[in-house]
């Protein structure tokens, strides 16, 4: 089976030196094991992506060095996987509509309760309050993952970490999914699919052998994990790597501009200053 791993952003922002450190990571990897190196572009969020955003991501990555295998895939031209992959899901009774506000959410939650958690790898962890509704098909919803139905009888779920951080074979709990993720997004209003239904399919669609990427998803991965059992779809061995982050110990975002990477090229830096920057070797 070949190797194949990929570098997967979104055209939001400028890409800053956390990305340039991905990505690297991803390229070496994939050398490493005589393998594929691939580029996918995540702008299943329209509302924020930008045209001019992703030829930057083009640019920079092709000025570091980097190549891939072209055409380059994007969320957005893949709007009937996602949703075959939702019918499949919603088929075998595992979904539900969901009218919730974030604001709704909020105020659902109530009091935190000492020893429960209140927060999980997709944010606040949803109180189920639409999991008994009815409501007209034709009124705007979300989609999501009934849990406690979609982990029933599962077992074995696993998956092998390759990174230095998680190295090691790691198990899914069953009780922890329903305790500390709870009823996942599936669709987003006025999208084809969340990041976690979007990136699963896409993987699948890839034959990515390795997922490579950065330790701040480490809690999502068992969110993965589920949904590539749930759709038959294998798992890819995964690579979490450490953030590159500011002086103050924060990690890199996007509007941190004064380290992306079209800053310190307009600045003359090179590209082996900025391979550097983030600690590998030219």
């Amino acid at each position: 089976m070949t190797f194949r791993t990929r570098f997967a952003p979104s055209p939001t922002g400028p890409l800053h030196l956390g990305h340039a450190y991905s990505a690297l990571i991803a390229a070496q990897e994939a050398r490493a094991h005589g393998g594929e190196f691939l580029l996918r572009i995540e702008d299943i969020d329209q509302s924020r992506s930008r045209t001019h955003w992703e030829d930057q991501i083009y640019d920079d990555l092709a000025w570091l060095g980097l190549s891939w295998p072209r055409p380059v895939m994007r969320q957005s031209e893949r709007t009937k996987a996602y949703a075959r992959a939702v019918a499949q899901l919603t088929d075998a009774g595992l979904t539900y509509p969901c009218i919730c506000r974030r604001a709704d959410i909020e105020a659902a939650a109530g009091a935190p309760q000492e020893g429960v958690p209140q927060f999980g790898p997709d944010g606040r962890i949803y109180p189920g309050t639409c999991r008994a509704r009815v409501f007209p098909e034709s009124q705007d919803h979300a989609i999501r993952l009934n849990m406690a139905k979609a982990v029933e009888g599962l077992t074995e779920l696993s998956f092998v970490e390759k990174g230095a951080l998680f190295a090691g074979a790691h198990r899914l709990d069953a009780a922890r999914l329903v305790e500390t993720i709870g009823d996942i997004i599936l669709v987003r209003k006025g999208m084809a699919a969340s990041y976690h239904l979007a990136v699963v399919v896409d993987d699948a669609e890839q034959g990515i052998t390795q997922v490579t990427r950065g330790a701040d998803l480490w809690e999502a991965t068992q969110i993965h994990v589920l949904l590539q059992r749930l759709l038959g779809l294998s798992t890819p061995d995964y690579h979490h790597h450490d953030l590159i982050r500011d002086d103050a110990g924060k990690r890199l975002a996007k509007r941190d501009d004064a380290r992306a990477i079209a800053t310190y090229r307009a600045d003359g830096a090179t590209p082996e200053d900025v391979i550097e920057m983030v600690g590998l070797t030219p």
